[in-house]
């Protein structure tokens, strides 16, 4: 099945008829978006030399992720009043400023100047992750989105890999006591072509459709289960996923002696795990629709949970992250195909903005108690924490399942 899957050649026919505009989202996705990866595999290291406190070493990634769920609402009303291209443009602006801050940070030692880096990273993160919903404005059918949001994956699936890559071989360039000078040097150039490739992009002919017929309340869409589904999927599979990997790299490199490129591989594994599968999985779930990957996803998280409480060698790390990346993989990617079946063309904006919304504070919440909890209480009662919230995942899953009401594609 999965074979022929791969083999029919209506995907690849579907793949060549993509808009100009899709190939340029794919093209600017790694080149803006390798800084975040970047952040996570280095910012709990730096930030545990650098803090004044170890327990605030994690800070840096709940910062950005702070910073992101914030700007969601912003980043929404921006691209409804400005418009993808340049809303975005703004987006990659942040992007760049830091790596200039987080050049400073590295040369000086400036935790304040990490903790500021990572706010604007996170600020653009708000504004690219919107970029999966121009993706879908941009297809002739919503059948397809599964599909093009698959290979958008794969393109942040280069980033994910060469930007901590890149950080690592660049690392020692420029002589600096904490290292990585360079490599933010380095992603800054990255980021500004991304930006000279984006100057391509053209707004879609559906960009004035937003001011035709009443919006719904924030209340009348969560009455829809299959919205409260799609931003539960996607909420619990970020929130778990930034919980246990913020915590990671402590707890192998600082915690239980692992070197940096062990910790650097684990991490890398994990975030292949999230992305790569996305080819296979978007064409699986536009032929069988979106509930198996719903409880797929939902026991890969509980699998994670038994892998992380077996002990604390290198391959049973590796194995729990790869799990968690392929869980986290089936979560988002079958909430964000759901979500456009919840609403109206002129109401795209509220309810994107409602879902990132959602889905990033519950992300910041995650990250910003990872560190705390890693440090005062230890790692397997972090992973014990876990078990409430894929519990309620199972839970949601089977609520919607006996509702009935509304059949997903």
């Amino acid at each position: 099945m999965l074979i022929n899957t791969l083999r029919d050649k209506k995907v690849f026919q579907e793949i060549k008829k993509f808009p100009k505009n899709i190939w340029i989202i794919y093209a600017v996705q790694p080149l803006v978006q390798s800084i975040a990866p970047v952040l996570v595999f280095v910012g709990g290291l730096l930030g545990a030399v650098m803090a004044p406190d170890p327990s605030w070493a994690t800070l840096p990634i709940a910062v950005m992720i702070v910073a992101t769920a914030l700007s969601t609402i912003p980043a929404v009303l921006a691209q409804k009043k400005f418009g993808r291209k340049r809303a975005c443009m703004l987006g990659m602006s942040f992007a760049l400023i830091a790596t200039l801050v987080l050049t400073g940070a590295t040369f000086f030692g400036k935790f304040s100047l990490l903790l500021l880096g990572a706010s604007c990273i996170g600020v653009s993160q708000a504004f690219m992750l919107q970029l999966r919903f121009a993706i879908i404005e941009s297809l002739d059918s919503p059948n397809k989105a599964p599909i093009a949001l698959s290979f958008l994956m794969l393109a942040g699936l280069l980033g994910a890999v060469g930007g901590p890559e890149i950080a690592l071989s660049t690392k020692d360039l420029i002589a600096s006591e904490h290292g990585f000078v360079a490599s933010f040097l380095v992603l800054g150039l990255m980021c500004l072509t991304g930006m000279l490739i984006f100057g391509f992009y053209k707004e879609c002919d559906n960009a004035n459709t937003d001011n035709h017929g009443d919006t719904r309340s924030v209340l009348d869409f969560f009455k829809q289960p299959a919205f409260v589904l799609a931003v539960i999927a996607s909420g619990v599979g970020f929130a778990v996923m930034s919980y246990v990997m913020t915590a990671t790299p402590i707890s192998m490199h600082d915690m239980h002696g692992h070197s940096l490129r062990d910790t650097k591989w684990v991490i890398q594994s994990h975030l292949i795990a999230m992305l790569l599968p996305s080819l296979l999985t978007g064409a699986l779930m536009q032929r069988f629709g979106s509930m198996p990957f719903l409880i797929a996803g939902t026991f890969a998280y509980s699998m994670v949970i038994v892998l992380a409480l077996m002990g604390h060698s290198l391959m049973q790390y590796w194995w729990m992250m790869v799990v968690l990346g392929l869980g986290w993989n089936f979560l988002f990617l079958s909430g964000t195909a759901i979500l456009p079946t919840t609403y109206h063309a002129h109401e795209r904006f509220k309810a994107q903005g409602i879902n990132d919304f959602v889905v990033f504070s519950l992300q910041a919440l995650a990250s910003l108690s990872a560190g705390l909890v890693l440090f005062t209480q230890g790692w397997d009662w972090l992973i014990y924490s876990c078990i409430p919230v894929v519990v309620i995942m199972s839970l949601v899953v089977l609520w919607y399942g006996a509702q009935g009401r509304q059949s997903i594609s």
